[in-house]
């Protein structure tokens, strides 16, 4: 094992946590066979196999599982050097890690440049994931901060959580749809409408699951889908009505390609959040990005989304 590389166990540590190739690979932003090749590398120097397949699910060996448990511990304790060493770094000469699930996709990266504009030196690190991911990212400490709707259940013991800006939720058709410039229309009636939503498991699933309640059995769900940009595509095709942050359709919004719904109940107002673990060490520079999302956050993204500036 002496030849084995921190890429390496990092590439083997995220195939065993999903357990598939191919989303270490969209993880990691590697194609699936450079992932492929460092775990054949890593088994190489272990002599052992560490993956097994059973039809078409991968699992870990015996000596697999032993090797996730010493990974964890070495990419544990680099992170914790990296970490200690920032803090000699300061702001500027920093390395922010940062998560946000996929419907911050649409204004978060102008955050960052705002950000990395007012600390020039700032290495920025961005991961867009669901929430299932995000939170395991957080349990592995692979993310200083992590931005998203709904705060894990046990934010009062082991994380942080800290509201910074309001986040709308809404219901889309296409602009053709019969029920578009309808006024206060009952729930009930979009029961017989066909729903193409997000996955099980994302924030904007949950959301959907607290806005329409004992009442989302009645809907028809007609399509899963884990890509926003095609379910807004199927929306503007007519294929379905949706359950969408309305960050994510504002520019459809103003196109007027995409109309909102006026359904009594909505929109379902929620609020972005910034989260940590609360026994992370954050780094001077994370501390200073979760400061400016508090302070400045809010009227960000109502730039970046095209709203009016908000009154003091």
């Amino acid at each position: 094992m002496r030849h084995a590389t921190l890429r390496q166990l990092k590439v083997f540590e995220s195939v065993a946590r999903h357990r598939s190739f191919s989303r270490a690979a969209e993880e990691l932003h590697l194609t699936q066979p450079a992932v492929s090749t460092q775990v054949r590398k890593l088994e190489d120097h272990a002599g052992l196999p560490l993956f097994e397949q059973l039809g078409k699910k991968i699992h870990l060996t015996p000596a697999g599982a032993q090797m996730l448990q010493s990974s964890r511990e070495i990419i544990q304790k680099f992170q914790e050097a990296e970490e200690a060493m920032a803090q000699y770094k300061g702001v500027s000469g920093g390395r922010l890690n940062v998560s946000v699930i996929s419907a911050g996709d649409y204004f978060f990266p102008r955050l960052l440049v705002e950000f990395a504009q007012r600390h020039p030196g700032v290495t920025l690190n961005l991961g867009v994931c669901n929430r299932e991911e995000l939170l395991a990212q957080m349990e592995a400490n692979q993310t200083d901060l992590a931005v998203m709707v709904r705060p894990p259940a046990d934010a009062d013991a082991d994380t942080v959580a800290e509201p910074f800006a309001p986040h709308p939720y809404v219901v889309i058709a296409s602009p053709t749809h019969p029920l578009v410039g309808k006024k206060r229309i009952p729930v009930t009636r979009l029961a017989g409408e066909p729903f193409i939503v997000r996955e099980k498991g994302s924030d904007t699933w949950a959301s959907m699951e607290e806005a329409f309640g004992e009442r989302l059995g009645e809907l028809t769900i007609a399509m899963q889908i884990k890509s926003m940009e095609t379910i807004k595509q199927a929306v503007m095709a007519g294929m379905g009505v949706s359950f969408l942050s309305a960050h994510t359709v504002s520019r459809e919004l103003r196109e007027k390609s995409i109309a909102v719904l006026d359904v009594q109940g909505f929109p379902l107002m929620l609020n972005w959040y910034v989260v940590h673990r609360r026994t992370k060490r954050l780094p001077p520079v994370a501390q200073a990005f979760k400061a400016f999302l508090l302070k400045d956050g809010a009227g960000l993204i109502d730039a970046a989304m095209g709203l009016p500036k908000r009154k003091p």
